[in-house]
């Protein structure tokens, strides 16, 4: 009897221990590709970068029983047409609309708990429409931004329905789990409300996804914001603080329209942990 609840006991630890330990997993999908004509507006000359074609992913975190998605990707009308849409300064091509994505981890938009934006831009918030049944996380400052007058690169009415969702307005950092693996980083600059995300995986270690603090790995390394963004000075200051950031953490910034390391990412259902 001693035997036998001690080993009860013995499980009952490591059942424990394993739920303690149990971190985030983050899933990867491919929600779009912008080809650029042009790289001039991102404050780059056309010889500074080769890049002319920037990724768009849709990111799917599990935590605590729980599913975040962070940015929406592209619009779904261009995932209803095929091959090439012409877009200002470019095109855009989008294989596989991202609610049709997530059926391949067995998630429905209904089953997401929690939405959050980088930004509001057409290119991040194109599927918010989507989600209007999740707790959506949202800094104060983006939404009153989105709604004002002369506002560039977004179209309301992508994210119109979350008039009527349970919006969370945010005023800063913040934890959404409350244990600290899963924060949202204030990073304002490109938008006013701008936020990147920090995901602490346990195997493959702690990452930062991006939003647009950087599109090109030249932006970052030239410390110098796109001339389209709201505040120049503002970006400089949370590009400062994300890189002081990512130096206190040890985590691995993720450029999220960098398609040089999408492309060596795992896609969904594939997930990192």
């Amino acid at each position: 009897m001693k035997i036998a609840a001690a080993l009860l006991l013995g499980l009952a630890s490591l059942a424990v221990t394993l739920t303690a330990h149990a971190g985030p997993k983050l899933y990867v999908f491919d929600c779009g590709i912008l080809y650029l004509d042009d790289i001039t507006i991102f404050n780059l000359t056309e010889t500074e970068t080769q890049v002319r074609e920037l990724f768009v992913p849709c990111y799917v975190v599990k935590h605590q029983g729980k599913f975040l998605l962070f940015d929406g990707g592209i619009p779904k009308r261009y995932a209803d047409r095929s091959g090439l849409t012409d877009m200002a300064a470019g095109s855009a091509a989008y294989e596989r609309w991202i609610v049709d994505q997530l059926e391949d981890i067995n998630l429905s938009p209904a089953d997401i708990d929690f939405a959050a934006y980088s930004h509001l831009h057409w290119d991040h918030a194109g599927s918010a429409n989507y989600f209007i049944e999740s707790t959506v996380l949202m800094q104060k400052t983006e939404w009153e931004q989105a709604f004002g007058a002369g506002a560039e690169f977004i179209d309301t009415s992508l994210f119109e329905k979350l008039k009527d969702a349970k919006l969370q307005m945010l005023d800063g950092d913040y934890d959404v789990f409350g244990d600290g693996a899963v924060r949202l980083i204030y990073t304002p600059g490109h938008t006013a409300g701008h936020q990147a995300l920090y995901v602490n995986l346990e195997n493959t270690g702690a990452v930062v996804l991006s939003g647009d603090l950087y599109h090109f790995r030249e932006n970052r390394s030239l410390k110098r914001p796109p001339h389209f963004n709201l505040d120049a000075k503002q970006t400089l200051e949370s590009m400062s603080k994300l890189e002081g950031f990512l130096t206190d953490t040890g985590a691995t910034l993720w450029i999220e329209h960098d398609k040089a390391l999408a492309d060596t990412l795992r896609k969904a259902p594939y997930f990192y942990d």
